[in-house]
């Protein structure tokens, strides 16, 4: 997939290059010819991708693909040395350089002038030539931006279609789905519903929906059913056609002929007539565009006789939301359970064993079924497969080393990939660079969703939209991936944004498979792709046995360290020193302590991260890095900053603190870095965190800070809350605020900001407050709020339960009074709320129609609290109760046997309680658990 290489060529380079070669006398009209090319040859490449991808045997359109690719690289080399020769040159003939461009070039520089200019001509005959092979070897231009349902599919060798045919007896774990639709289908309302099954390729959707389709409850409950399969390929006539005359079959009818040359507004008719009396049962399978149902939805009345249609898609947008209607609802499907994948691979596995899986193969099946992840498509794969081999220890462990190759190669694996891939090309190609980047991290990895859309930037694979930043447009890209079914989540915030994602590990080796489109490299110990190869993108990972010092190819642009024991510190002088295009450094948890001066000879350096690393101390070259978007130094040991830093005038990122690594890891022992003054040259910053208010002058300079999203700021004193109120009210962007004064007796002065970020939605306070500061009322886009040490005396609850949008709470040592009430109607959208080390608190009183919403509550260390929360039993949602170090009268009166207030609390699923065992260690029981009986 060359698009990418190409498409990065023409949006983000060739017109940096046009707008730089007026200073190149006569390599303007030849950066213009380039761009006119490219853009032609990126019509051809849809469809040479799609040859190469349906006949394996298509080397003709696999060499022209990559020609393509090689050439687009070319073109960036070039570009990239160009700027980086035009940087190097003193200020003053850059000036001279651009005023009097035909002077400079007879007296400064002429031959590397000559040699960019030969270089940039050789590249527009050769595209040139690359174009005209293309037309000669018949590719069709094809609409950029044209969804791949534009290319008629060979359903004949689908592998999709054996799901539709699978019996009964094969079928393993999915009972309880199957009773859930069936249920739906033949109760509930009478309205028209729409259910959808959404969940990646091979997951058993098509399966589940057969089965349920068949079922001898389903087929006499309606009048009339059918089933479409819709695919990415598909004409609303000829669909149209199908489904009348399956509805007319069904009850033994015979479909007027006239059907076979009407359009599609006559058979929308047609069919809407017939149906009007009807309660019907329609299945699409496999949709994916996700306009469909909006087209296709006029044809089906909703006659109120209970009519279903269930769609099944690997894409959660193409699914009718129930944001939409109360008619339409999505079901997720969930990968297949360890015990039941375990019963599949071993009835295909062992067949002759009648399933049974024998004791030396054990071990065997658990490694391989885990590799599988839950994927029922894998699994029966993979049985086939060992199902083939001799019944040898020795035989399975060759296999199971070499399943790479085997998935390449073998043709009971060839379906994985092949179904896998249905997904990866059904992406815009702006999605596939950044979807292929998950092979840059190891199989089974969970990745930070911030590192990983920061990294798609850096690379340049995310495009600018009006009205976003390009951190707001990698997150949407991020989304639409999951919503593909192609990521998996496996965390999320407080306020549901998705914090850690990864990729199945069948689809993180289609990715590998694919390694070449993106021309990277993983070097490890377990797996090590054509190092020989000019790779532009090196993932090193698992303690390489490849001595480091070896890489020195100048044509790497990102280098991602994961996971490694030892880092020579003459690679990095040699990373630093050669590779003079670098983009991307990425050394998170790396074992360095040090950092060359040489780094500030990467001018086109954009990602550094040096995050859990040992580092202490930046070099002053550091200011030379003109281009630097992210500066990550999270948990590095550097206290300080060189004032050189001013000089990054693109800086998007700085995050930098240390923790405290005697204490427990939470918010308040992280300590800040200390940032010279000059920070207000850093106007492209958006995210600051977490600096030391060390100055007034700092402080006063982060007004200039006007793009900021996230300041985290601490040991502000008394005297500079007025200067940091004025600075926040410049930042009208500001989503996240934290502020840590010196100490937990010092004062935050914080009442003189007049009005707050308007889009404020996360703000923690450390530190003592006078009052509840009056802007805080006017946070209407406020989710979470955390109040550590600021020991109200008036109870904070009444103005914080108003706020309309608060989902989050903790309140620690934040109010000194004795009760807290929080009224009838009071937070409506609050899910967790914590109080804790409130030494006053007595009484804790929730009114009815309080906290509809509240799922986990937290109390802990309120040695006066000796009761039960007053109206905790109107907490319908409550899931999760959490009483730590609290007295003994209120938690024995919690216990089942004898506790009087049982009945309050046992509608909430967990009630645990928890006793400090050694310094920050909690040993934690559960009701009525015979240890914390005995300890009480």
């Amino acid at each position: 997939m060359a698009e990418s290489a190409v498409s990065l060529a023409v949006q983000n380079l060739i017109p940096l290059l046009v707008q730089k070669a007026k200073l190149l006398k006569g390599v303007h009209e030849e950066v213009t010819s380039i761009r006119s090319e490219m853009e032609m040859i990126q019509s051809f490449l849809k469809d040479a991708d799609k040859r190469a991808e349906k006949d394996d045997r298509s080397n003709v359109a696999k060499t022209w693909v990559k020609q393509v690719r090689e050439e687009a690289y070319h073109m960036e080399d070039v570009i990239d040395k160009y700027l980086l020769h035009f940087a190097k040159q003193p200020r003053r003939q850059r000036q001279c350089l651009y005023f009097f461009p035909k002077i400079f070039h007879i007296t400064i520089n002429l031959k590397a002038q000559d040699v960019i200019a030969s270089e940039i001509q050789g590249i527009n005959k050769k595209l040139e030539n690359i174009r005209r092979s293309g037309e000669r070897y018949g590719f069709n231009a094809i609409e950029q931006g044209s969804s791949s349902s534009d290319v008629v599919s060979d359903t004949w060798n689908d592998p999709r279609i054996a799901s539709l045919f699978i019996e009964e007896a094969e079928v393993v774990g999915i009972e309880s789905h199957k009773d859930i639709l069936i249920n739906w289908l033949i109760e509930g309302p009478s309205n028209r519903m729409v259910f959808s099954v959404v969940g990646i390729g091979g997951l058993g959707k098509t399966t589940l929906v057969k089965k349920v389709y068949d079922n001898n409850k389903v087929v006499p409950h309606f009048d009339c059913r059918a089933w479409i399969t819709v695919s990415q390929s598909y004409k609303m006539d000829e669909l149209l056609r199908d489904m009348i005359k399956q509805f007319y079959k069904a009850r033994r009818e015979f479909a007027p002929r006239e059907i076979d040359i009407m359009r599609v507004p006559s058979l929308i008719e047609e069919l809407k007539t017939y149906l009007y009396e009807q309660r019907y049962l329609v299945i699409f399978d496999d949709i994916w565009d996700t306009g469909f149902w909006e087209h296709i939805k006029c044809a089906f009345p909703n006659n109120v006789k209970g009519n279903r249609i269930i769609i099944t898609t690997r894409n959660e947008d193409v699914a009718p939301s129930n944001n939409e209607s109360l008619d339409y609802y999505v079901y997720k499907l969930p990968f297949l359970p360890f015990d039941n994948a375990l019963e599949l691979f071993c009835k295909k596995a062992f067949q002759r064993e009648g399933g049974q899986c024998p004791p030396d193969f054990a071990e065997f099946s658990h490694d391989i079924v885990g590799r599988c992840g839950g994927l029922p498509l894998a699994i029966v794969a993979m049985g086939g497969l060992f199902s083939t081999k001799p019944k040898v220890v020795f035989e399975w462990r060759k296999v199971l080393d070499s399943l790479s190759s085997e998935f390449e190669s073998n043709p009971y694996l060839r379906s994985i990939r092949r179904i896998l891939s249905f997904s990866y090309h059904d992406l815009p190609y702006n999605l596939k660079a950044c979807f292929l980047y998950f092979g840059m991290f190891p199989e089974d990895c969970s990745i930070n969703c911030a590192r990983l859309t920061r990294l798609w930037i850096a690379e340049g694979f995310v495009r600018e939209k009006e009205g976003m930043t390009l951190e707001d447009v990698a997150q949407d890209y991020l989304n639409q991936l999951i919503h593909r079914s192609l990521v998996q989540v496996d965390k999320e915030d407080f306020i549901g944004r998705i914090r850690i994602c990864r990729v199945h590990d069948m689809m993180h080796e289609v990715i590998l498979s694919r390694s070449e489109e993106l021309s990277f490299d993983l070097v490890s110990m377990s797996k090590y792709l054509n190092f020989e190869r000019a790779a532009r993108r090196l993932s090193i990972q698992n303690n390489v046995n490849t001595h480091l010092q070896s890489i020195t190819n100048s044509q790497t642009r990102s280098i991602l360290i994961l996971g490694i024991d030892e880092v020579p510190n003459s690679f990095l002088s040699t990373s630093f020193a050669n590779f003079k295009l670098m983009k991307i450094m990425d050394c998170e948890g790396a074992p360095i302590e040090y950092i060359p001066k040489e780094v500030g000879n990467l001018f086109h350096l954009k990602y550094l991260s040096l995050r859990d690393t040992k580092v202490q101390m930046l070099p002053k070259s550091i200011g030379k890095l003109h281009n630097l978007e992210t500066l990550d130094l999270k948990r590095s040991f550097v206290a300080e900053l060189p004032v050189e830093i001013s000089g990054l005038r693109k800086l998007r990122y700085l995050g930098a603190y240390n923790f405290n690594r005697d204490t427990k890891y939470n918010i308040d022992s992280r300590s800040g870095i200390k940032i010279p003054n000059g920070i207000r040259h850093l106007e492209s910053l958006q995210k600051l965190f977490y600096i030391e208010a060390s100055s007034a002058t700092l402080i006063i300079e982060l007004g200039s800070l006007a793009q900021l999203r996230t300041l985290t700021i601490s040991k502000l004193k008394k005297e500079n809350g007025m200067d940091l109120c004025t600075a926040i009210q410049k930042m009208s962007q500001l989503q996240k605020l934290e502020i840590k004064a010196t100490s937990e007796e010092e004062v935050l002065n914080l009442q003189s900001l007049p009005s707050p970020p308007p889009h404020l939605q996360s703000l923690g306070l450390h530190g003592q407050l006078e009052s509840l500061p009056k802007w805080i009322l006017k946070l209407n886009s406020i989710m979470r709020i955390a109040l550590n040490w600021s020991r109200l005396t008036e109870d904070p609850l009444n103005v914080l339960q108003d706020l309309p949008n608060l989902m989050n709470l903790w309140l620690h040592d934040g109010y000194v009074g004795e009760q807290l009430h929080i009224k009838g109607g009071g937070f409506q959208k609050l899910k967790n709320l914590a109080l804790v080390n409130l030494g006053g608190l007595n009484r804790l009183i929730i009114d009815e129609g309080a906290l509809p919403l509240l799922g986990r509550l937290k109390i802990g260390e309120c040695p006066q609290l000796k009761e039960v929360p007053s109206g905790i039993h109107h907490l319908k949602s409550l899931k999760h109760l959490q009483f730590k170090e609290m007295p003994t009268e209120l938690v024995l009166s919690l216990q089942p046997d004898e506790g009087s207030n049982f009945g309050k609390v046992k509608h909430i699923p967990f009630v645990i309680f928890g006793y400090r065992v050694l310094g920050e260690n909690y040993h934690w029981y559960k009701l009525g658990n015979s240890t914390l009986l005995k300890r009480l």
